[in-house]
Formats: C-alpha cells, structure tokens, sequence
C-alpha cells in the first residue's frame, strides 16, 4: 500500500495542512498521524477515476454491492463503493490479506465488525467526497469527520445535543466560532456514539466534554463513564474537524 506524509510530517513543512497536499492518484488511503498507540488512521477521497472504481469495485462483497444499488443517486452509491473499498484496503493493509478477504460482518446494532480477527476494532465516517477510517487493536473504536465551516444551526442545536456547561461557552463567541465549537462537541460525542454503536440515540445531553489543550470526558451515565474513555482530536487536512474515541471495553 503507498503510503503518503502524515499530517504531522507535512505540518512540519506548514502551519496548517491543506487538502491539497493530500493529491493522490491510485486513490491509496493515507497515512495520518495517530495520537494513541495501537490506533491507525487514514484519510480517503471518495472520488476514483473509472479505471480505479472498477478495481476497488471488484473487492467488495455481493451484501456491499446490493446495498450500493439501493443509493438513489448514482455519484452517492460511487462514494459508497469506494469508501468501501478504502476501508477493505485499509484493514487488508493491517492484517495482512488481500482486499476480498477481508471479513466484515454486520455486528450487534448494525454496527460493522471483523467476523474472524477478535482483537481489531474498525470505524468510518465520511462528508462530502472525503472520510476518515480508524483501526485499534483491543480496544473499541469512534472517528467523525466534520466540515469546519458547515452550515448549522448552532444555538437550537446546542440545546438540544450539549449539556448547559457546554452551551455556556458557546455563549460568549461570534456566530462562526459558536459553529465551529458546536461542531467540534459534535465531533466528540459522535465518535462515542459510533464506538458504542447507540448512533443518534446515544445520550448527548447527559456527556459533558471539556475542550481544552486535551479533549477530556468530564461525566456520562453509562457505558459513557469517563474512566473508560480517551478523546483525542485528529490533525486532518484544513477545512476539516475530527475527533477520534477510545473505549477500553473488549472488542
């Protein structure tokens, strides 16, 4: 697998890394700086040239394909199949077989999971052409991926997804910074949920989140205890916010 800088190498170069710098024809995932020992991360562009679809395309399993054919539109079940595909390869990268081989499986809650590697978590999360995949070993795994600037309501939104603390520092900021915090909130508690596989029925209101120099869980009510979880932000192209969630639970 080609592997391109991380972001951590190329912010050696710049102040901040751009999309651009992540150009990468044959459509490999790319290497990211990991936080956390044991965890591998990798960006994707969701976006192949007809001759790579078709490669990438051929990984895939007949349940992947028809749940592709089920996208109304045409560019989103491409998207599909290529984050797919990104994913096959990424974990075919780590655990040393071919993209085909790999053995996921529909787990508990809908939740996707390895059928025959027990000690290798695994998630996703896309937005708009790009994704971020997240592997760890013993224990379970959260990644989401946000636009910095995208459109939200932040102040009906808060109310309905953050504790009062967490609103209150929204308070005090000019409108795209509420957003823009709102949204790395969300990043977290998204994580979470798809760690644990609860989604959008997760308890968002009661999971206070401190964003200071180190993301930190403050309290949640079970299985959302703070001891049980690390936070780490993940350093993604510009443009983008991304939080990646730990939970020491066994895969």
């Amino acid at each position: 697998m080609t592997v391109r800088p991380s972001c951590a190498e190329l912010a050696g170069r710049k102040t901040r890394v751009s999309v651009d710098d992540f150009f990468n024809p044959g459509n490999a995932p790319i290497a990211l700086g990991s936080p956390s020992e044991g965890v591998t991360l990798r960006w994707v562009t969701l976006e192949a040239s007809d001759d790579e679809f078709a490669r990438m395309s051929s990984w895939l399993a007949p349940a992947e394909h028809a749940r592709a054919a089920r996208f109304s539109r045409e560019f989103l079940s491409r998207r599909y199949i290529v984050g797919r595909a990104a994913l096959r390869w990424t974990l075919a990268d780590v655990l040393g077989m071919p993209p085909s081989a790999v053995p996921i499986v529909r787990g508990e809650r809908g939740r996707p999971r390895l059928a025959t590697v027990t000690d290798v978590d695994f998630n996703v999360s896309h937005t708009q052409g790009v994704g971020l995949i997240g592997i760890a070993r013993g224990v379970r795994i959260g990644v989401d991926v946000e636009q910095a600037d995208r459109d939200v309501r932040a102040d009906g939104l808060a109310r309905k997804f953050l504790t009062r603390a967490e609103q209150a520092t929204l308070e005090p900021l000019p409108e795209a910074q509420r957003r823009e915090r709102f949204l790395r909130y969300w990043t977290c508690k998204e994580a979470m949920s798809k760690s644990t596989g609860h989604g959008l029925s997760a308890p968002f209101r009661d999971i206070e989140i401190l964003l200071d120099e180190n993301i930190e869980l403050v309290r949640g009510p079970a299985p959302y205890s703070p001891a049980q979880w690390r936070l780490h932000a993940v350093d993604v192209p510009r443009g983008y916010l991304a939080t990646l969630a730990l939970w020491s639970v066994p895969v």
